[in-house]
């Protein structure tokens, strides 16, 4: 019986679950897509990214005015044919997510350190103050 789960992340997930030709998931839920964890370390944040489905080649980082961007596309083809060439089941997928990170303006490119190990973008984030702006002295002109 189909009946919504508070727990789930998805009312489908399990819908074609039993029909002989397998169960129906989309290779990833936008539900789950870039699920972050941020830990505060010492010198550094280190943040873990869940990018389910994607390749290393699909991701793209950029940092502009202080904003730490991720993003992904992918795009996929199942096909499944039998053996006189008829299709039993034919998906295609294409999808693209996008998150920021607001890291600060003194955070520059060179200091950011990104790997990518099954399925999660790992990066590390120095952490950087705003240096105090020197106090200028500003005379008013006597007259």
């Amino acid at each position: 019986m189909l009946m919504p789960s508070i727990f789930g992340e998805n009312l489908f997930d399990n819908f074609m679950e039993g029909f002989p030709f397998g169960s129906y998931r989309t290779p990833s839920s936008f539900n789950s897509l870039m699920k972050t964890d941020i830990r505060d370390m010492d010198q550094s944040y280190e943040l873990d990214i869940d990018m389910p489905g994607f390749k290393k080649e699909d991701i793209k980082a950029e940092l502009k005015n202080g904003y730490l961007t991720i993003e992904a596309q992918t795009s996929q083809d199942h096909d499944e044919k039998d053996e006189k060439g008829r299709y039993i089941r034919r998906e295609r997928y294409t999808g693209s997510c996008q998150r920021s990170f607001y890291v600060g303006k003194e955070v520059a490119q060179e200091d950011i350190n990104a790997r990518f190990e099954d399925g999660i973008l790992k990066l590390t984030v120095p952490k950087k103050e705003a240096l105090p702006k020197a106090e200028e002295n500003r005379y008013i002109a006597i007259q």
